[in-house]
């Protein structure tokens, strides 16, 4: 358009300035149908960004936002003299970057790309592992609701009763789901948190589905054989067998054969109002755990996590078209376009 048309209150088009990215990934059923959670931008444009709808997970600002298509065009030539007749796609592939300003369970997960591991509190006496010695008994949930003095957990209550609850203190972190029985696949409520083969279910402890979920929380509260979470859980509310176990912290192994595999929503906000979105509907991690050190003064620095992401094909259901990465432009009110 021409700027000569542009009115009183009309902006001039030009082009988003950010100061950062900002990123939400959605679990993959992967389990199931492979059923993705899907960003539609002529709905949620405009969503407040501090309160992003489920299944969506806020994981903070980021830096270093690089993303890359790798897709090959080559001509198809004949003729005499050859000639370039046409154009095809001989590959589609697209990767992104990111660094994670924050640490967390799920920062954590998808920068190590392998399986991310709860180290639950051990039982005393346990010998030594690396991943974390045998875990101290894990404590059942009141999942059937019974009335005001024993009431149901919910996603951001768990009931433990009162003689377990002294357990976790305010500022535990738990993990929270069912435990292991022998089943095979991916296991983890709310999102897979590793694959369990045939050949490896024997070996499996009762605690292991607890040792891989990504269904934790921090505890906020406790009063009355209840735990209050700052956050609700990623599975929501617990079902019936799941049980809680207190966490130390979490550890990844390099060299696993789980790869990390979610939906992945990246948000560059502009000064001016307008918004660039891009949404992969899925995401396999490609790299394996690294920090990135950020000078601060003198001898601090602080690390960040960096995660390397390759895009996986799905098809877009108004046409059947095949989609690795969806990039929208919502512009501010009054900006010309």
């Amino acid at each position: 358009m021409s700027a000569g048309l542009v009115g009183t209150g009309v902006l001039a088009a030009g082009s988003p300035v950010s100061r950062r990215v900002r990123a939400w990934f959605a679990p993959i059923d992967r389990s199931g149908n492979g059923q993705v959670a899907i960003f539609d931008a002529a709905q949620m444009g405009g969503v407040d960004p501090d309160a992003m709808p489920a299944p969506w997970v806020d994981l903070g600002r980021c830096r270093s936002f690089v993303r890359r298509s790798e897709t090959k065009v080559e001509a198809i030539r004949s003729g005499s003299p050859v000639t370039a007749r046409a154009q095809v796609r001989t590959q589609a592939e697209a990767t992104v970057e990111v660094a994670f300003e924050d640490w967390g369970k799920l920062q954590l997960a998808l920068s190590a790309g392998v399986q991310q591991m709860n180290l639950l509190y051990p039982a005393p006496g346990a010998a030594a592992r690396g991943s974390g010695g045998t875990a101290a008994g894990a404590v059942p949930l009141v999942t059937t609701d019974g009335g005001a003095a024993s009431p149901a957990s919910t996603a951001t209550t768990l009931n433990v009763g009162t003689a377990s609850a002294g357990s976790f203190p305010v500022g535990s972190v738990v993990a929270v789901d069912v435990d292991y029985a022998g089943q095979t696949g991916y296991v983890g409520s709310g999102a897979s948190g590793g694959y369990v083969s045939p050949s490896a279910a024997s070996g499996a402890d009762v605690d292991y589905v607890r040792r891989v979920t990504l269904n934790v929380g921090l505890v906020a509260a406790v009063a009355g054989g209840v735990l209050t979470l700052a956050a609700p859980l990623l599975a929501g509310v617990p079902r019936a067998g799941m049980q809680v176990s207190r966490v130390a912290g979490f550890v990844d192994r390099e060299g696993g054969g789980f790869f990390q595999e979610w939906t992945g929503l990246f948000c560059m906000e502009g000064e001016q109002g307008d918004r660039v979105w891009f949404f992969y509907p899925r995401l396999q991690a490609m790299a394996g755990a690294a920090e990135q050190a950020e000078v601060l003064a003198g001898p601090l620095a602080q690390l960040r996590l960096p995660g390397v992401f390759r895009a996986l094909a799905t098809k877009d259901s108004t046409d059947g078209g095949q989609v690795l990465c969806y990039r929208s432009y919502v512009p501010a009110a009054m900006r010309m376009v």
